[in-house]
């Protein structure tokens, strides 16, 4: 699919405009959009940028658009996926700032957010599936989660620390995993 600055800012504008939640909700939009529609990035592409996301500072849709903007068109392309999915709702709050304190004391838009609210849940249960069938995949990766689930419940070591642990932990253990199959398959080349 046609892969232009404009597709992209006109992509992620849409996305932006459905985006209510947070960045965890943005999973399944996106991969509807990028994934499903117009298969830009694959599935487990999306899951990288949405770990790694997560582990930088700054608003997590944003950092994904950045990712994804900048495999598809480079620095225009983060540039235009950046600014349509945040431009909604900067149009949003810059309409609706003069009466939002009229709108918000009505009782159906009370009514109104406690059913965005219930969809926001589901769009989280989507994302903790869509991230868990490319997350735990193997007994590291069990070890990791259950370490990590632990730490948290337990309340006493700030969640950042845990997710920067669990980080460097997964980079250590791939530098290790690299270095001890390449030696074996130099190993394997001596034999033969």
């Amino acid at each position: 699919m046609d892969k232009t600055s404009y597709t992209i800012f006109k992509t992620f504008f849409k996305v932006g405009t459905l985006l209510l939640g947070g960045g965890y909700v943005i999973l399944p939009l996106l991969t509807n959009e990028l994934v499903d529609k117009r298969k830009w990035i694959t599935s487990e592409e999306l899951c990288e940028y949405f770990a790694i996301s997560t582990s930088l500072p700054g608003v997590i849709a944003a950092n994904i658009s950045v990712f994804v903007g900048n495999k598809l068109l480079g620095l225009k392309g983060s540039i235009a996926a950046v600014v349509g999915l945040i431009l909604p709702a900067f149009l949003a709050i810059v309409l609706l700032a003069t009466i939002l304190s009229e709108i918000v004391a009505k009782a159906f838009v009370q009514n109104i957010f406690w059913g965005v609210g219930i969809g926001v849940i589901l769009l989280l249960y989507l994302a903790v599936k869509e991230m868990w069938k490319k997350a735990i995949v193997d007994k590291f990766s069990w070890i990791v989660y259950i370490v990590s689930l632990l730490l948290a419940l337990s309340g006493k070591i700030p969640l950042a620390l845990i997710v920067i642990a669990a980080l460097c932990t997964g980079i250590i253990h791939q530098i290790v995993s690299d270095r001890y199959f390449s030696t074996r398959e130099n190993e394997d080349e001596v034999k033969i």
